[in-house]
């Protein structure tokens, strides 16, 4: 048992590859069952719409005489003449700037509503430069949003707490923030619980479409459900284009609503993005439960024995190995004297006994710094993991600001 434990750890599907494979083909399932049912929903409406449309042109062509072919070659033209942005009803000027501050809006946020789109072979080209570094910027800018936006909340359900815990009488009235403060009622590295950020940016989420689609309703006269749903797709940069706002040559209050449109999709991106950030961190945590179900019984046992053999600070041929694989860990603490005559028959190198020595000496440095600064924290060493150990981009933000995300790992 135990050398099948040891072949599964030396096997390259560790935790992290065995997570991406489970998302992976959770996602593929996901996949599969949404084509499903939007076939299963939408395919006969699709039939039935395009039985009606050949009825309609055979009738068309019979009463005014006029050939399907010819016909066809008309429609064409009109199919062309849409894509370039030309209504039979007067609609905006589609390049003036606004609108082309709006086309670029959509391209940097990745909407990318489709209804304008360059023609030119320069306008495409430049295109690809200044999406690159849009797109880019504009990514960088959510996660700054996200950053701020999760100390804000941070802040605000600290308070609440410290509130709280005054209330019951487990905080002095007269307790102070600071890092000089320590000890338990200190809550020094408390971090928000991430399902009550999920809650609060959901609700938020939800409150914000509801009064951009409110403001859609009256304005566009879209009813309220196709106000709904064209906040979701634009929200969360899906951006079908089936539904696109201030398209219209002439609006009441037009430069009220348009400003109130560019806010609102400003700050509904920005909120959806954190929330699908949020979303994501509790999906991990699942597949994290789901991989745990799977480990075989034994290696538990392993792990403890391993543990057991690595708090032991006799230095032995390989030593060093094994105490790179193995947290640090407060709870045991070993005199070296004794330990080390406790394995006799054991071989000590100076190298390995000075290299030890300087961990150690790194580690009671960083726990001295960091308490000094008022920010004690758990010191784990791990050889095997980098730089990109922690997460990148928002799924680092999260792991570094939320509860339930820096306890899993």
């Amino acid at each position: 048992a135990v050398g099948s434990c040891r072949r599964r750890r030396l096997a390259p599907l560790n935790e992290d590859n065995g997570r991406f494979l489970l998302l992976a083909a959770l996602i593929a399932a996901y996949l599969s069952a949404g084509a499903t049912v939007f076939s299963a929903l939408e395919s006969p409406s699709e039939a039935a719409a395009q039985l009606r449309w050949n009825r309609t042109l055979h009738n068309f062509s019979r009463i005014f005489n006029i050939s399907l072919p010819e016909l066809r070659a008309f429609l064409r033209s009109y199919e062309a003449a849409m894509a370039a942005g030309i209504r039979v009803d007067a609609l905006r000027p589609r390049w003036d700037f606004p609108g082309a501050f709006y086309f670029v809006g959509t391209v940097v946020s990745t909407i990318g509503f489709g209804m304008t789109t360059p023609a030119t072979v320069a306008g495409k080209v430049f295109l690809i430069v200044y999406g690159l570094f849009g797109c880019a910027g504009t990514i960088l800018f959510f996660n700054l949003f996200l950053e701020r936006i999760i100390s804000l909340l941070a802040f605000i359900m600290k308070a609440c707490y410290e509130r709280q815990l005054r209330r019951s009488g487990l905080l002095p009235p007269n307790f102070r923030k600071g890092p000089a403060v320590s000890g338990v009622g200190s809550l020094v590295g408390w971090k928000p619980s991430v399902y009550h950020v999920m809650l609060i940016l959901g609700i938020f989420a939800i409150a914000l479409s509801c009064c951009a689609s409110a403001m859609y309703t009256a304005v566009e006269g879209w009813n309220y459900i196709d106000s709904l749903y064209y906040c979701f797709v634009t929200f969360s940069t899906i951006g079908f284009g089936d539904l696109v706002s201030n398209q219209n040559a002439v609006y009441q209050h037009q430069g009220l609503y348009r400003f109130g449109n560019f806010m609102f999709i400003l700050m509904g991106v920005c909120c959806i993005y954190s929330l699908f950030n949020v979303i994501s961190i509790v999906i991990k945590q699942i597949l994290n439960w789901v991989l745990k179900k799977f480990e075989c019984r034994c290696c538990p046992k392993c792990h403890k024995s391993s543990t057991r053999l690595s708090r032991r600070n006799a230095i032995t041929p390989g030593a060093r190995l094994r105490r790179h694989n193995v947290a640090v860990d407060a709870d045991g603490q070993y005199d070296s004297d004794t330990e080390g005559r406790r394995l006799s028959g054991e071989m000590i190198s100076m190298r390995e006994l000075t290299a030890s020595s300087k961990v150690s000496l790194a580690i009671l440095q960083k726990q001295l710094s960091e308490t000094a600064n008022g920010y004690p924290r758990n010191v784990c060493i791990n050889t095997r993991q980098n730089g990109f150990s922690a997460g990148v981009g928002a799924l680092a933000i999260m792991n570094n600001r939320l509860a339930e995300t820096s306890d899993s790992r």
